[in-house]
């Protein structure tokens, strides 16, 4: 037996109506966490890693978000491969 994913079998309004509710879900949480980020950058705390953690979030839904985490891990690659080298 396979597990049935969320919505299937519904109907299309339905479908429709779970995926909206998921993606503006995503994006509250996300913009909340990129918000927490920002604040800690300037407070004490983990600002950078919240950032990443909201960017990761967000590009479960949003391709653009998808696309700036993908540069992010590309300049952090290149920025760890230089530390190393030194």
């Amino acid at each position: 037996m396979t597990a049935r994913q969320p919505g299937e079998g519904a109907p299309p309004i339905a479908r429709t109506i779970a995926r909206g509710a998921r993606r503006t879900g995503v994006l509250v949480a996300g913009l909340a966490l990129l918000a927490a980020g920002v604040a800690l950058l300037v407070l004490p705390g983990p600002g950078v890693l919240v950032i990443l953690a909201a960017l990761a979030l967000l590009a479960t839904e949003f391709p653009w978000a998808r696309r700036l985490l993908a540069r992010v891990r590309e300049h952090a690659v290149r920025a760890g491969a230089l530390v190393r080298r030194r």
